[in-house]
């Protein structure tokens, strides 16, 4: 096994797979090649239809299949799934609770050389808004294939959100569970909380490593499903260690960091810093460039780690 892997290149491996245990069909908007849907379409191609560039209508063709009692999924780019298509997703598969499973991907910063247009920060905060909608984002290849099943399974629209980036592996297949709306801890601490999701949980293992290094014990926690959100790990963890940072690929207004806040404004109030886009626009750069450019690193993460102990009470 390599030892890193595009999330998007484990959910289309992870649909051919489990294409011959469930009964799924799937849908893309002139993307396969990017979305690694077409590994689908090569091993079960009477089971997948290309809509065009049309993602509004591919959700709508996404409804009415799922309507007769398919399970489905839809993919394409972030940014088209889930800002362009956002009306029919609300009104045509949230609205009536269908199993439409949305694969989005290219998400985030790591877009890379796409640039601004291409680069959702804002694809969790429109998703989080809709009721009932089931939003998982995985840390690696083996969460992104663990999620592909967790979806297929779960009653109801599901927004799976994957990366173009090749990320290091986490966790090991045979040894990983994956329990929708249960977070994970990677690692024990006891001064700060770091709550990451996506490529920036391995991110924060490495930012623990340097907080480690001069005396300051972290908390890691894997956030690999944003809504619902594990409101009793993060609160739990909020109440043991007295100060939390948030980790994300994505803008920090409405993504994780303000899911978490939400959740500890009521159930554990502390001090709370979130690293992520800080609500600007993306741009062009190859991705380790981008990532330094906007904050998305170990150094930042820990810097905020400090800052967030330094407000306790």
């Amino acid at each position: 096994m390599a030892d890193k892997i595009a999330t998007r290149e484990a959910y289309g491996n992870a649909l051919a797979e489990f294409g011959e245990k469930y009964d799924i069909v799937v849908l893309d908007a002139d993307l396969a090649e990017a979305t690694k849907t077409l590994t689908f379409k090569k091993k079960f191609p009477e089971r997948f239809f290309d809509c065009g560039i049309a993602e509004g209508n591919m959700m709508g063709v996404a409804a009415g299949i799922a309507a007769t009692g398919k399970t489905v999924f839809a993919s394409s780019f972030a940014m088209f799934a889930a800002g362009r298509a956002f009306e029919q997703v609300r009104n045509v598969i949230g609205y009536p609770h269908l199993n439409v499973k949305i694969g989005a991907t290219h998400a985030g910063i790591s877009v890379g050389e796409d640039g601004a247009t291409h680069q959702c920060n804002e694809d969790i905060a429109l998703m989080r808004t809709i009721p009932g909608m089931t939003i998982i984002n995985p840390a690696d290849g083996t969460e992104a294939r663990a999620a592909v099943e967790a979806a297929i399974l779960h009653d109801g629209p599901v927004y799976m959100r994957f990366g173009r980036y090749a990320v290091p592996y986490l966790y090991d297949e045979a040894n990983y569970k994956f329990e929708l709306g249960k977070g994970i801890t990677l690692a024990e601490g006891s001064d700060v909380t770091i709550i990451a999701t996506g490529l920036m949980v391995h991110i924060a293992l490495e930012a623990k490593e340097l907080l480690a290094a001069e005396g300051i014990s972290a908390e890691v926690i894997n956030i690999h499903t944003i809504k619902p959100l594990d409101v009793e790990l993060v609160s739990a963890s909020a109440a043991k260690t007295g100060a939390v940072v948030t980790a994300e690929e994505h803008n920090i207004v409405g993504g994780l960091g303000g899911a978490v806040c939400e959740a500890l404004a009521s159930t554990c109030p502390v001090p709370v810093l979130r690293v992520g886009v800080e609500d600007v626009y993306g741009r062009s750069g190859k991705v380790p460039a981008l990532l330094e450019a906007y904050g998305l690193t170990a150094a930042n993460i820990a810097a905020k780690a400090k800052a967030a102990i330094a407000l306790k009470k």
